[in-house]
């Protein structure tokens, strides 16, 4: 994991943020002119976030096509809440960008979203193959007489799948009906996989080799089947929201999935995801 130390070394200003933007996207200072196709300098313009090559004067932004262009915010403020973000176990609070970065709370919520979208970009999805636990799940709302789960009113359903001992696949859907996740498990998991899932009558059908659990029954694992493992990411997701966040809406949950589910993606290597993170834009 990068430290602060670690952090502020590599990246002290905005001017060292730049330079790697320029390193990761064109090359560096000395490379090859996407326009006249010299090999040269690019050199620092004084009024923009930009550099022109010795040759042909063309000019090229580093932060062009990221969340990052046209932005009044300095550049070392964006990296320092990447770092921040990377750094923490369960997601940063706008208000403690707000107070960490010195930014108005809007701008502190907008900066949080961009890079929870950057996370998903980076994360990518991948099928999953092999064993593969499929659950869903209900977040927010309040529970009107006690009723919880399945069916209990002003909850957004979440819908995931896991590869036992690799990547975790997570995204809200509008129900939990059979023509709503069946087609997400056949688009998203390998032919011949094996996929446990719980007795919801949706996932009936599936052209798998398919194994449930009885939850209505009491039955929690049997032999090898159980989807333990999706719901231990459930726990951890509700854990987070309630610790750091206290109520997220349905209207931005799908943003907080992603960033947890890239999180749990790099599990094994935490102290690769900030240099992920400000290597792909």
């Amino acid at each position: 994991m990068t430290s602060f130390y670690q952090f502020h070394k590599q990246f002290p200003d905005d001017e060292s943020c730049l330079e790697h933007m320029m390193a990761k996207r064109f090359g560096g200072l000395e490379t090859t002119c996407p326009k006249c196709g010299e090999h040269g300098r690019f050199y620092r313009m004084t009024r923009e976030r930009a550099y022109v090559c010795q040759h042909c004067k063309h000019q090229v932004h580093p932060t062009a096509g990221t969340f990052m262009h046209r932005t009044r915010l300095p550049l070392h403020k964006w990296f320092m809440a990447m770092w921040m973000f990377t750094t923490s176990r369960h997601g940063v609070a706008a208000k403690e960008l707000e107070r960490q970065l010195d930014v108005s709370y809007p701008t502190a919520w907008r900066m949080a979203h961009q890079i929870r979208k950057h996370m998903a970009e980076t994360d990518g999805e991948w099928p999953l193959g092999g064993v593969v636990e499929a659950d869903e799940t209900y977040i927010g709302g309040r529970r009107s007489g006690g009723k919880r789960g399945r069916g209990a009113p002003g909850k957004t359903v979440v819908f995931g799948m896991l590869e036992r001992g690799g990547d975790v696949m997570a995204r809200v859907v509008p129900n939990v009906r059979k023509d709503t996740l069946l087609p997400l498990i056949w688009r998203n998991v390998e032919h011949g996989s094996v996929v446990h899932t719980d007795e919801l009558r949706s996932y009936r059908g599936m052209p798998f080799h398919h194994e449930t659990v009885n939850h209505g029954a009491g039955e929690y694992v049997r032999g090898g089947s159980h989807v333990n493992s999706i719901e231990g990411f459930w726990s951890r997701l509700k854990l987070a929201i309630r610790g750091t966040h206290v109520h997220v809406s349905g209207k931005h949950l799908s943003k907080y999935v992603k960033e947890f589910e890239y999180r749990y993606n790099r599990r094994n290597r935490p102290e690769t995801m900030f240099a992920e993170l400000v290597a792909r834009f």
